[in-house]
């Protein structure tokens, strides 16, 4: 067998390459991880887990003004931007150093420097070369900025994180979890949002309902939204704001302009065609059920592989990766079932077929609802409405799909998910007895 200086070389240190290194390191495998930039990838260091703080900290605005209502006798808030931005960014500090120390302890090599192949086993890391019997791409993904004229005086999320100052007016292009995320933070914190879509369709691949819920909530809010719409030129005017000339619309003038309009694979300059890997029309690596490449020392597991874009998906790909090919438990990952969530405020949350799809693929479906308003609201004089939905085989009864919006509704939804990936049917719903006075109790109380 031939001598290699590493059993395993893992490029990119996010979610699905440190569980992939880790796991693989505890079956013995010796182990390298290059990172060139922060250990933790998009998730930790630039992604949904700032982010979900700065949605912590954007809902105290609302949270503030229901407390009134419940009898605090509160008064009027000043908000700090700089006190919230830097409190998350020293708990993203906190985590990576949390991630490079677990690296560490299973004695996995940290290598801070870029890595690109040289060929199926060979790899150029920062200024020397490096071989290994195999080799894991988990470089993630980027986002994707449209080309027009000005698009450079845009940022993304990866640069939201670390603001001055919040803007006063901000244009989001995208109407993606991203988009309507950041919408969401950016208008609590007192910015006049608009969002500019080239369809007229938000969040497409949750249910229409449920969508169409947020897109009526985020405009009684004050959100607008342009649809149909396509950037034409950004221009950058003397007072230090921008003017952000749309199709059918007049130009938008605001401070600050945010693309969240995808995300592509990271794939560029890795020198995979070295390998003999050729990406496909996404940019993305074309992988088997076990994250091979078509060449056999070769995998790739998350983001970049473009099957499903979740962190939790990419760790159970690293980690049926390294239980494979270092741990004697070969096994798959299951991509049926997978939940998912957008925090937008108020958040949504499903998993399985919409009803769109259950349609589409069964026929007839029957379709329980509950449209209600949380008693929380109710007590604020807030008149939003949550909306739940069970899809259901209309012979067999099986739950096919469970899609919601409104409050805490992803912490609801992750329980639920369990039932559907079960395969359990309505039935089993009704049979649970309600917990009462709860908004999770509306998915047994449905008939």
């Amino acid at each position: 067998m031939a001598d290699y200086d590493y059993d395993l070389f893992v490029i990119g240190a996010g979610s699905g390459g440190t569980r992939a290194a880790r796991v693989s390191a505890a079956h013995g495998a010796r182990v390298a991880v290059a990172e060139e930039f922060r250990v933790g990838g998009t998730c930790v260091i630039r992604g949904c887990v700032p982010k979900k703080l700065l949605i912590y900290g954007a809902h105290f605005a609302e949270d503030l003004a229901d407390a009134r209502r419940f009898g605090w006798q509160v008064p009027e808030c000043d908000f700090s931007w700089p006190t919230l931005r830097d409190n998350v960014l020293s708990e993203v500090a906190r985590l990576e150093t949390i991630y490079s120390a677990t690296l560490a302890n299973n004695d996995v090599e940290i290598i801070k420097a870029r890595a690109t192949l040289l060929g199926p086993n060979t790899l150029k890391v920062g200024e020397r070369t490096v071989t290994s019997k195999l080799i894991l791409i988990a470089t993630g993904a980027t986002p994707d900025i449209p080309d027009f004229p000005g698009a450079e005086l845009g940022i993304t999320s990866n640069e939201a994180f670390e603001l001055p100052d919040v803007p006063k007016r901000i244009v989001i292009g995208g109407a993606g979890y991203i988009a309507n995320e950041f919408a969401g933070i950016f208008h609590q914190f007192g910015a006049h949002v608009t969002l500019v879509n080239r369809t007229d369709q938000i969040l497409r691949g949750y249910d229409e309902q449920i969508r169409d819920r947020l897109l009526q909530i985020s405009t009684a809010k004050g959100i607008d939204f342009k649809f149909h719409a396509n950037f034409q030129k950004a221009e950058k005017q003397e007072d230090g704001s921008l003017l952000v000339h749309i199709s059918g619309s007049d130009p938008l003038h605001c401070d600050m302009l945010m693309f969240a309009t995808g995300r592509r694979p990271n794939t560029a300059g890795l020198g995979l065609e070295t390998a003999g890997i050729v990406l496909n029309d996404r940019g993305a690596i074309p992988v088997d059920g076990d994250s091979k490449t078509v060449c056999d020392s070769v995998f790739a597991v998350g983001d970049v592989t473009d099957r499903i874009q979740l962190t939790p998906v990419a760790i159970r790909e690293g980690q049926a990766f390294a239980d494979t090919q270092f741990g004697g438990k070969p096994h798959r990952v299951d991509y049926a079932c997978v939940p998912s969530a957008v925090f937008s405020n108020p958040p949504l949350a499903g998993v399985g077929l919409t009803e769109s799809q259950a349609k589409g693929k069964f026929g007839a479906v029957k379709v329980y609802t509950s449209d209600f308003r949380p008693m929380k609201n109710v007590l604020a004089n807030r008149n939003e409405r949550a909306l739940y939905k069970l899809i259901v085989h209309a012979e067999t009864e099986k739950v096919l799909g469970i899609h919601m919006i409104g409050p805490e509704a992803p912490e609801i939804l992750q329980a639920a998910a369990i039932a559907v990936k079960a395969g359990l049917t309505k039935q089993a719903f009704d049979d649970t007895i309600a917990l009462h006075p709860s908004m999770a109790e509306e998915l047994v109380l449905m008939r």
